[in-house]
């Protein structure tokens, strides 16, 4: 098995899409915000493909399992602080809307993903 198979996990996948649509709402925030919202947000994005790529790398399926949960972790942080863009009107309505659609969809493979190492770990 390849040392990166977890690129192949669509939650991966749709977490890289997430970090590529933040990183451009972000260019439209205030300068004033460079240090601030927009720093704290996309460093909580991208801890959702990292810590699934971290997690796939461990060899227990207890420390997949604990960095799959770090990952939802990161996701929730990451829909508070659109949230909170929207409401200094930093992204629009539509955004928001677009965004929280895609984190969902990254929620349900990650729970999807948790529940089958879970499985795994059970059987054994």
């Amino acid at each position: 098995m390849s040392d990166f198979f977890y690129r192949k996990l669509l939650v991966y996948q749709q977490a890289l899409l997430q970090v590529k649509e933040v990183y451009t709402l972000t260019k439209k925030f205030p300068a004033h915000e460079q240090y601030g919202l927009s720093d704290q947000i996309r460093r909580a994005v991208i801890s959702i493909p990292s810590n699934i790529a971290e997690g796939m790398g461990r060899t227990s399926i207890k420390e997949k399992i604990h960095f799959l949960e770090i990952a939802n972790g990161s996701l929730t942080e990451t829909m508070c602080q659109l949230e909170i863009a929207q409401l200094l009107e930093y992204i629009s309505n539509d955004e928001l809307n677009s965004n929280e659609e895609r984190l969902t969809e990254i929620s349900r493979l990650l729970n999807g993903l948790k529940k089958s190492l879970e499985d795994k770990m059970n059987n054994n």
